[in-house]
This record gives structure tokens, sequence and C-alpha cells, in this order.
């Protein structure tokens, strides 16, 4: 009887370690495993890194992403973190009347004074 008390600790540790550890793991490793087999052609996605995209092509391991129109990326299909609902991929790519030309990077005067060329006297041009 008293082996069994020695042992009662080392037994909880182990279920406890099963139940905080190993099955949240399996858990998730199952909605990942479900994920990747349910992707197909033409539904919008968010990969891990949180790039936007299309699928446009399904290969055993990999997908081939559309993030602009004729712009494609092979990836890995565990590189999809999620599939995007409705309510989300109108908010996720803007269409090109909403996209705001006067933020470009370079379009502001003011940045293209920071490239400009500097005289060997060290000197900007004014």
């Amino acid at each position: 009887m008293e082996s069994v008390g020695a042992l009662l600790p080392f037994v909880l540790i182990l279920l406890a370690f099963y139940m905080l550890i190993i099955r949240p793991a399996r858990k998730r490793q199952g909605a990942a495993s479900r994920l990747q087999d349910s992707l197909h052609v033409g539904q919008e996605v968010m990969t891990t890194s949180g790039m936007y995209a299309e699928i446009v092509g399904i290969d055993d391991d990999a997908v081939v992403l559309e993030t602009s129109p004729g712009v494609r990326a092979r990836w890995a299909k565990p590189a999809v973190a999620r599939i995007l609902t409705e309510s989300e991929t109108d908010t996720a790519s803007p269409t090109d009347t909403e996209t705001d030309t006067d933020t470009a990077v370079g379009s502001d005067p003011q940045d293209t004074a920071h490239t400009s060329a500097v005289d060997p006297d060290g000197k900007r041009p004014e």
C-alpha cells in the first residue's frame, strides 16, 4: 500500500502534463490538418506571416497564392493560418478605387529631398 502512495504524486504529475501540454497540442495539430485538407481554389486566405491572398492552385504539400492580379507565389500548406470569411475578404484587400496615391512611398516631395545628391563640400543643393 505504501508503494501506491509513493507513486500517486508521479501519476498526478503525468496526468497534469498530459492534460496541459499533450492534449491541447494534439487538438491544434488536428485543426491545422483539417484546415489544410479543406483548402480549395478560389478561397481567400491569410498566411501565418499576415499576407492576404487568393488560392489559385494546390499541390500535394503546397499552394499557389495570388496576392495581386498576376502576382503569384508558391507557399507550403502549413503557412496558411486561416481561411477568410466573406466579411473579412471585403476589409482585407482594398479595391483600386480605395487606394490612396498620396501615401505611396516616394510620392511626397519631401521624401525625394532626402535622397538628393550631396555636393562634394558635403552640403545639399537647395
